[in-house]
């Protein structure tokens, strides 16, 4: 493959594990699978080979002297594709306490540079038969989004032999000739139109992009309360999951008008709040301020391998009680920020940065790492997954649960996926300060499960608000 350099985004991430000497940025995801383990050379050569297929699956990075230049990717001449395969057996019972374990450990190690960013793990000895994969990346190498490619190439195609019925071709209607479009009245008076509101639409997104930036490096610099929450973070992981019913979810969904990931994040502060509880402190409003990533990977953008991601920075309602008017706070709050422009001022932002000399830039990122930042105390991201049920090699994939990392002070990442008929947590803790991460996971199940009664009788998030 060609080379090419990183953008400012993703080379952001490497900065951010360079300043952070406790912090490993990988990101990745555990698929929990039906039936006996291959060997290895029948996985190797039914499904690590598609893995080569990935952008910059047999690159390594290439970086500037005094970062005079992005860093960028070139191939390794001693790729071994063998040297990111791993397999690896959990001790009995090899239920979730022991894989769970295992993905903490290995997530919390740093990809070595010198080679490809990433590695694939077959894991046998589960319980009930079952085995695991647990793909790992570089963040730098790709965002949730694009991640799913990975998770994808290992799967099997569908089976070319079901072949849905063609939808019948909608009759044919005589467009109008160029010359009688053109002469239309009515498409006169629409590039008349065009022509004189395009450049106001654009000063108002310039306008709104600026305003959004503007709120987001105040809320960044905001400090948050002080809670066990955030503080200096170890080396070592925590890691474990939870487990929800997509059908349930979508139920809520449709009784309070709001959307899977208002219930997602409402779970979450209710988790969050459970967990201040049982230590002793106080959930006040201002307790969780979350880092929320949002996607802004536009239709022409879908084939970048570039990180395509801004941001967020609500206050989780931790200090609500009622689990309904978390819920109708977590959306009211979370359609406030869309409303200000925050996603597409850090857009805005990243775009300019990617212009501008990489050497300043990167200084001044290095810079600001320096500080301890007090304003995000944890990150929630939601990752859309595959609706359909997924094979590898003829054996069904039961659960997928995905990573996201922790550094600058967050002791606590959750990254949310929908897979099949399940909505999945990955639950990512420093170790030495959240032993209780297992609680935490258990208060999201019963948070979501805590919506469901009440439903039937409920009323849409615009009425709750209003009241």
């Amino acid at each position: 493959m060609a080379s090419d350099n990183l953008s400012f985004l993703d080379a952001g991430f490497l900065e951010t594990e360079d300043s952070d000497r406790h912090a490993s940025l990988n990101i990745g995801a555990l698929s929990i699978i039906e039936g006996q383990a291959p060997d290895q050379d029948e996985f190797r050569e039914a499904v690590a080979v598609r893995l080569l297929n990935l952008p910059h699956a047999k690159q390594k990075l290439h970086t500037a002297p005094l970062d005079v230049g992005a860093p960028s990717w070139a191939d390794d001449p001693s790729f071994d594709l063998d040297r990111h395969l791993r397999r690896v057996a959990l001790p009995e019972p090899g239920g979730d306490d022991e894989l769970f374990g295992l993905v903490g450990r290995v997530m919390a190690h740093r990809l070595d540079r010198d080679h490809p960013l990433w590695e694939c793990w077959v894991v046998e000895g589960l319980a009930d038969g079952r085995w695991a994969i647990l793909a790992k990346l570089h963040h730098c190498l790709a965002d949730g989004i694009t991640g799913t490619k990975l998770f994808d190439a290992m799967c099997d195609e569908p089976d070319a032999r079901v072949t849905p019925e063609p939808e019948p071709a909608p009759p044919r209607v005589r467009a109008p000739g160029l010359v009688e479009s053109l002469m239309s009245p009515r498409r006169q008076l629409r590039l008349l139109s065009t022509v004189v509101t395009t450049p106001q639409r654009m000063a108002a997104v310039a306008a709104g992009a600026v305003e959004g930036l503007a709120r987001l490096l105040t809320e960044m610099v905001t400090t948050s309360s002080a809670t066990s929450l955030s503080g200096p973070i170890g080396r070592q992981r925590r890691y474990c999951g939870a487990r929800v019913r997509l059908a349930d979810v979508r139920e809520i969904c449709d009784a309070y008008d709001v959307t899977v990931n208002d219930v997602a994040l409402s779970a979450i502060a209710s988790g969050l709040r459970t967990v201040l509880l049982q230590r002793g402190e106080q959930p006040d409003a201002h307790a969780a301020r979350t880092l929320v990533p949002v996607s802004v990977r536009s239709g022409r953008d879908r084939d970048s391998t570039h990180n395509q991601v801004s941001l967020m920075l609500p206050f989780l309602p931790v200090d609500i009680e009622d689990d309904v008017e978390r819920l109708a706070a977590v959306h009211e709050r979370l359609s406030a920020h869309k409303n200000q422009g925050e996603a597409e001022g850090g857009k805005a932002f990243t775009s300019l940065a990617q212009y501008g000399p990489f050497m300043p830039m990167t200084w001044a990122v290095r810079l600001a790492l320096r500080y301890p930042q007090r304003s995000v105390v944890a990150v929630a991201t939601n990752i859309p997954g595959p609706r359909d049920e997924r094979h590898v090699l003829g054996r069904r994939i039961l659960d997928v649960f995905p990573y996201v990392p922790i550094a600058v002070r967050l002791r606590i990442g959750i990254a949310i996926l929908s897979y099949h008929d399940r909505l999945t947590f990955g639950l990512t803790g420093d170790y030495d300060t959240t032993a209780d991460l297992g609680d935490l996971a258990r208060a999201i199940e019963r948070a979501v499960e805590s919506l469901l009664p009440a439903s039937g009788s409920s009323t849409p998030m615009s009425q709750v608000v209003d009241q």
